[in-house]
């Protein structure tokens, strides 16, 4: 006698309780918990700004979550292995029952079971022994109601409902499609974005993104021509008392070339454009972005053009920050608030409405030496002060200034000037390429209909024997829920006998056992 191998018996086991139902299910419910923190904490793919304002604010718990991934939980480890033991449980808990389905619907209806009488469901009647023709009527009304019938000398059997399990198998293969579709967007996929000032363009290269996240299979050498310009960007708020400062109307003009040629399109939020090449371009955010001219102590324009500000509330009171590391003989920075509509009141200067009704941009000024290039990048939303000093203004006080559109100031010592010279807005572009996306859908609507399928239809066994004149209809039912079977044996009966049976000819039986063979 052959021994058994322990690490085959403990493989085997642990690939039964993989492909388990249960541990189907199981996986499922993780997967749906492991995705709940994306939909609370902002992800760096689609927020990256909104990650940044969240640990700032919240320092504590970016402690805690950084490390363990939470900004980026659809490509965290934890969720990738929930994903991939869920695609690897559904296989092998599929293909299994793929083989037994086709071994079923290939095999004839069972044979006529022994005693009729004990089925659930049950009538009787009479044909005369001479008729030779009773059975054959069964038949052709069996195969009206889609019946798969198997015939012997005393009588039928009928089975249908196939398509249930069909269904079911249906339904659960198009998971394992939706999950292939995921993985496909992911690994070849990318999304992005770009701030893009009113009135400049963006080009689909990879210089040109603030942030990027590709799948692993992605080669971002081959990223898809085109290039998108923002000719006019409309923003419009409520103005009255009920939701004042709601946005109504936020799209924008473009133009977008690509390999369909030029050609201007309208964007909105919750009308994305696409590229000829499938790419996606969202309209997701938008702010303001003022223009300023510095010129140095030397009397050359050392900065001229708009600089991004981030809205930090509702009404859009905006930061942001002015560098202009060329200045001589001094650099020069500047911190500023820029304000839409200003009001300076016992509260400090702020907004109170979202439209630039009364523009204001509020500056600190900064001076220090030049600094020596070190080609290391900076966030263009952070000031560093390092080597630097504000720039004194009177009583022993730092430099303030407020602006209005076409002022211009002075800096004292000799360190330059500086104007603000109005504002643009801006707009932030999603730009993301989900090549999976067709397939996911597909794979949802047919599992849709699966779905149907086993929920609806029923199946079902009926039963017809005759000996001596005397017929004996039994019907079974393989679901719970299924009703209707009375009104099926009834009608049989009637086709094989040839007269009408009244209601309540088929009876229920006390006995439910299953049939004998």
């Amino acid at each position: 006698m052959s021994q058994r191998n322990p690490l085959a018996e403990t493989w085997r086991w642990a690939w039964g309780q993989l492909t388990s139902m249960r541990t189907a299910l199981l996986l499922l419910f993780l997967l749906a918990v492991a995705a709940i923190p994306g939909s609370m904490i902002p992800q760096r793919n689609t927020e990256p700004i909104e990650v940044m304002d969240f640990k700032d604010a919240n320092p504590g718990w970016d402690r805690i979550l950084e490390p363990l991934g939470f900004y980026d939980i659809y490509t965290s480890a934890v969720f990738s292995a929930v994903y991939l033991l869920l695609f690897a449980s559904l296989i092998g808990c599929i293909i299994p029952r793929v083989g037994k389905y086709w071994a079923a619907v290939r095999k004839p209806p069972p044979k006529l079971p022994a005693r009729v009488e004990r089925l659930p469901v049950v009538a009787a009647g009479q044909v005369d022994p001479a008729d030779a023709g009773a059975l054959e009527r069964g038949a052709a009304w069996l195969k009206r109601k889609r019946y798969r019938i198997r015939t012997s000398e005393e009588g039928i059997s009928a089975e249908r409902g196939y398509l249930r399990e069909a269904g079911n198998l249906t339904f659960h293969l198009s998971l394992v499609a939706v999950l292939a579709g995921l993985a496909w967007s992911n690994l070849w996929g990318f999304s992005g974005s770009a701030i893009v000032v009113e009135g400049r363009g963006f080009s689909n290269v990879i210089t040109q993104y603030d942030d990027f996240n590709a799948g692993g299979f992605l080669n971002t050498d081959e990223l898809e021509r085109f290039s998108v310009r923002v000719d006019e960007f409309h923003a419009e708020f409520e103005t009255g008392e009920v939701q004042r400062g709601a946005a109504r109307v936020f799209d924008a003009n473009v133009t977008v070339t690509d390999a369909a040629g030029q050609r201007a399109e309208l964007m909105t939020v919750n009308e994305p454009l696409m590229t000829a090449g499938g790419t996606q371009v969202n309209l997701q955010a938008h702010g303001y972005a003022p223009r300023f001219t510095v010129t140095d102590g030397n009397g050359d324009v050392a900065f001229s053009g708009p600089v991004v500000f981030l809205p930090q509330d509702g009404n859009f009171s905006s930061v942001g920050v002015i560098k202009v590391p060329d200045a001589r003989p001094q650099r020069l920075a500047f911190e500023a608030w820029f304000l839409p509509t200003a009001v300076l009141n016992e509260q400090g200067p702020h907004s109170v409405f979202p439209d630039a009704l009364n523009p204001e941009v509020y500056l600190n000024v900064w001076f220090g030496e030049p600094a020596v290039e070190t080609g290391v990048p900076e966030n263009v939303y952070v000031l560093n002060t390092d080597g630097m000093e504000q720039v004194p203004g009177d009583d022993g006080q730092v430099l303030s200034a407020r602006m209005l559109p076409g002022a211009h100031m002075s800096l004292p010592n000799g360190l330059g000037s500086v104007s603000f010279d109005g504002y643009d807005r801006w707009v932030r572009l999603q730009i993301s390429e989900t090549p999976g996306n067709l397939l996911t859908l597909i794979a949802i609507s047919i599992g849709v209909i699966g779905l149907t399928f086993s929920l609806y239809v029923r199946p079902r066994r009926l039963f017809v024997r005759v000996v001596d004149g005397e017929v004996t209809v039994g019907g079974l039912d393989r679901t719970d829920a299924a009703s209707g079977i009375e009104d099926e044996v009834s009608g049989l009966l009637e086709a094989v006998t040839g007269v009408s049976v009244h209601n309540g000819e088929a009876q229920s039986t006390s006995d439910n056992e299953e049939p004998s063979a």
